[in-house]
Order: C-alpha cells, then structure tokens, then sequence
C-alpha cells in the first residue's frame, strides 16, 4: 500500500516560521526569496503551501529573481494554484522593485521655525476645525515623516503624550516639532498649551527624544515656541 506525504498548511507551522509572522516579528531582511514571493500569492495548492509552490516557481528560473521578473501573466499560470490575479501580483511587485532607486531620495531639512511652518501649512491651514501634526526628524534634522496625531473641534483638540512618543519611537526618530493649528486665527499660545509643551519637552528628555518646537499655526502666519524662548 503506497504511503502519501500529507502536506501541512502554513497555518500548522509554528508562528515564528510563516512569512507574514516572520516578517513582523524580524524584519523584511530575514525572509527567503521564496517566503517574500509566498506572502505575494497568500496561498498554495492542494498539494503544495505557498512557500512550496513559491520555490518551485524560483526553482524554474533558477533562483533568478531578474528572470522571474521577465515570466508573463500566461507563464505564471502555468503553475498549479497561480491565477491572473496572483500572477499580476507578482509581476506588479516585482516592477515596482525594478523601478525603485535606493538613497536617491532627498528628505527636506530643518534648520528654523519657518522650515516646520513650510512642511506643514499644506495641511494645517483653512481648516474649520482644530488639529495636532507632528513633524519627525532624525539626527541630521532632515524629516523623517509627518503625522496627524488628533482632530478635534473649533476650538481645541485632545494631543495624548502616549501616542505622540509612540508614533515618534516607531519611526525611529531623534527630534520632534509639534504643531497645532487655531482656526480663530489667534496666535497667542493658551495656558494649556504651555503646560502640555512642558509636560511633552520634560518626557521627551527622559526618552532622548527632543522636542524641537511646538508651532501654532494659522491660516496667514504662525507662531514659535523655540524662538520665543518658550523651549
């Protein structure tokens, strides 16, 4: 009586060994050609997982990630559990690498009050409503990312520590500009907003993570807290 291998689904594997979990829990750099083209096409076959079926793929271009790049839509489907819609899959993120240009890009850089205004004034201004932005910077000052961080009514809106030093940590970043906008025009800071300036500027000492400046923003001008002598 002949013997069957069963196949075990990706699923069964431990978390650590799944591409999608691999992936989140080490970093894009430590997942195998395969396991990368596996999370393109989501699924195998009733005999193959798609880390199986993504090495025999690989495996008929001679690991070649260039000559995979080359297959057509029809050559991709000749592969039992590949379809148009997982085929194009491949095809798309595989131009999309071919196109991209690695350290080609140049991130603006801060060196003053009216740096912070000119990255976020696009859209901060002529707004009905109050909102807090984050500028994200690294050592050299040059923006890293920028980032709504509440949105709240015409007259104020709610900025949680918590979620400025978390969205701030995750991308990595070694200063902070604040900013929020006042729709009224005024560009008087408020009690409360030189509290929470102090409160943020004292937190983020403690986690080397400095506040630059907080930027009240409206829709003709704005105003400095680092060039007022407020930080």
């Amino acid at each position: 009586m002949a013997i069957y291998e069963q196949k075990i689904g990706i699923k069964q594997w431990a978390e650590a060994d799944r591409p999608r979990e691999k992936l989140m829990l080490h970093g894009r750099r430590h997942l195998t050609d395969a396991e990368l083209v596996a999370i393109l096409i989501g699924s195998g076959n009733a005999d193959e997982s798609a880390v199986d079926l993504s090495k025999r793929i690989l495996a008929s271009c001679n690991q070649d990630l260039d000559a995979l790049g080359r297959l057509s839509v029809p050559d991709l489907c000749k592969f039992r559990g590949i379809g148009e819609a997982r085929a194009i899959s491949i095809i798309s993120a595989l131009e999309l690498g071919r196109r991209r240009k690695p350290g080609t890009a140049v991130l603006p850089k801060i060196s003053s009050s009216h740096d912070c205004y000119r990255e976020l004034s696009s859209v901060m201004t002529d707004l009905p409503h109050e909102e807090f932005w984050i500028l994200l910077l690294n050592r050299a000052n040059e923006v890293l990312s920028k980032q709504q961080v509440s949105k709240g009514g015409l007259t104020g809106t709610i900025a949680d520590p918590k979620v400025i030093f978390k969205i701030a940590l995750e991308h990595n970043s070694a200063y902070v500009v604040l900013a929020h906008n006042h729709p009224s025009g005024n560009l008087k800071p408020s009690q409360e907003d030189l509290k929470l300036t102090a409160k943020l500027v004292a937190a983020g000492k403690l986690l080397d993570l400095y506040i630059l400046d907080h930027l009240i923003i409206t829709n003709k001008s704005f105003f400095s807290f680092n060039d007022d002598g407020l930080i």
